[in-house]
């Protein structure tokens, strides 16, 4: 990458996000409320386009090789806050709010992240179960 693209990117007003070489994008989302991270999920240029269009939450499935809208069939829905891109805009970071019941996770759970890695290498479940 030139040095002035590489300013661009990092430093430009231009949104240019990197997919990589499946054409995906890693996408963090959050608990606009909380700041709570919900999730970590992948976009395709599809799935980040009806977010921009609708502003909710659309993400590409690996394991199912489809596109989807958070919350069709769970009702866990993510109304877009805000989108954030990182300095060289190959992540994207979404602050949602959440519809339905709160969870985000398929478990049934707040946050896909509800479990910790102690010391010794056991997880753990967190405290407060999220």
């Amino acid at each position: 990458m030139s040095q002035t693209v590489k300013e661009d990117v990092e430093e430009g007003v231009v949104f240019a996000p990197k997919f990589d070489a499946h054409g995906l994008i890693v996408c963090v989302t959050t608990e606009a409320a909380t700041r709570q991270v919900l999730m970590v999920a992948y976009m395709n240029q599809l799935a980040l386009e009806k977010t921009i269009e609708t502003g909710f939450a659309h993400y590409w499935s690996r394991s199912r090789g489809e596109l989807w809208r958070k919350g069709d069939t769970s009702g866990q829905t993510q109304k877009v806050r805000s989108l954030r891109v990182d300095c060289d805009q190959d992540a994207l970071l979404l602050e949602v709010d959440v519809g339905g019941d709160g969870k985000a996770c398929h478990t049934g759970r707040k946050s896909c992240f509800y479990r910790a890695l102690r010391g010794d290498g056991a997880l753990v479940f967190s405290a407060d179960g999220a």
